[in-house]
């Protein structure tokens, strides 16, 4: 049975050649002489690092052509088993066709003999049908070689690929991979409606809540306009309290000097030891009312039948002696 092979481009891992030609376009040349030891050892570390960087490089590249070459000498071996699927169905065809021919020919041969000419008939009407049938895959097969021009002139303009089954291997691939972007791109739009739902429900529930702090703010501002109100009435009493308090403070004042001028008056008129403090306004008042009651004692006992005299409104006086310093009495050999 024929076999059909492709040969496969050689590729072999990068050499010591192709390592120091790299080598010598990456890293400058210097004059090691003039070099300390240090940057030497630190250029030649840098040298390797170099190297090996392209190593990897070459060595990923030599791993993906290996694999490129690994899927197309798979393809080529799937196509080699279809075409010799096919070779074989069309080889069985054959010997089919051969021998339903030797039969049609051993059975006309026979019918000759013995003159049997319906059956020699039946033959050739059988080998008739099978000579149209072949013309008809013939013609079938005619029909396609359009398909195949047209495939190769495609093979011939885009220059990537080696054949025609590799061609629509790699066309299948991006139908599939075309198929797979369409599922991720729907997938997509479903990830975005339900975003566009998260979101326009996060806005009502935002607008919500806005409303609801937007109230509260609402209250607070009346709440602060009352408390501001308040304030101002506040601070409209206590500066009227204020008021009040500095009224009822020079009031006081002016009552504390009437005090002490009256206590100085009474005091040096009746010569009464003043010995009370300035501060002490209430002791002042008292010598004071003290002295207006032996005042008034003194006229009611001078003139007992004239009470106009005596000044109204003063109670009656305990005693008709003078007072001493401190508000005491003043003895009976002193008066």
């Amino acid at each position: 049975m024929p076999q059909w092979r492709v040969p496969l481009p050689a590729f072999s891992p990068p050499g010591l050649d192709d390592l120091h030609v790299i080598h010598s376009r990456m890293v400058p040349t210097c004059d090691a002489a003039t070099l300390l030891p240090s940057t030497r050892l630190l250029q030649k570390r840098r040298e390797m690092a170099e190297v090996e960087r392209a190593l990897q490089s070459q060595r990923e590249e030599f791993r993906q052509r290996m694999e490129r070459l690994a899927q197309r000498r798979q393809q080529l071996g799937q196509r080699e088993e279809e075409l010799r699927h096919v070779v074989l169905k069309f080889d069985a065809f054959l010997k089919a066709s051969a021998a339903r021919q030797e039969r049609a020919l051993r059975r006309a041969g026979e019918a000759r003999a013995a003159g049997e000419g319906a059956e020699t008939t039946c033959l050739r009407r059988e080998l008739e049908g099978l000579l149209q049938l072949r013309e008809r895959l013939a013609r079938h097969l005619r029909s396609l070689r359009g398909f195949e021009d047209y495939l190769q002139g495609v093979l011939a303009r885009t220059g990537q690929f080696q054949d025609i089954p590799a061609m629509l291997a790699h066309f299948g691939a991006l139908m599939e991979t075309r198929a797979a972007l369409a599922q991720q791109a729907e997938a997509g739009q479903e990830r975005l409606a339900h975003g566009r739902a998260l979101l326009r429900r996060y806005q009502e529930e935002a607008g919500s809540q806005l409303l609801r702090t937007e109230d509260e703010l609402t209250r607070l501002r009346a709440r602060l306009e009352a408390a501001h109100h308040d304030v101002l009435q506040e601070e409209s009493c206590w500066a009227h309290i204020q008021s009040a308090v500095t009224q009822k403070t020079l009031l006081l004042g002016q009552i504390k000097l009437a005090v002490l001028n009256l206590f100085q008056l009474a005091t040096t008129q009746l010569n009464v030891p003043a010995d009370v403090a300035l501060e002490d306004t209430e002791a002042q008042l008292d010598t004071v009312l003290l002295c207006m009651r032996d005042l008034a004692a003194i006229c009611a006992e001078l003139r007992p039948r004239e009470p106009g005299l005596c000044p109204q409104g003063l109670p009656a006086a305990p005693s008709t002696r003078p007072l001493r310093q401190g508000g005491a009495r003043v003895p009976p050999g002193q008066e």
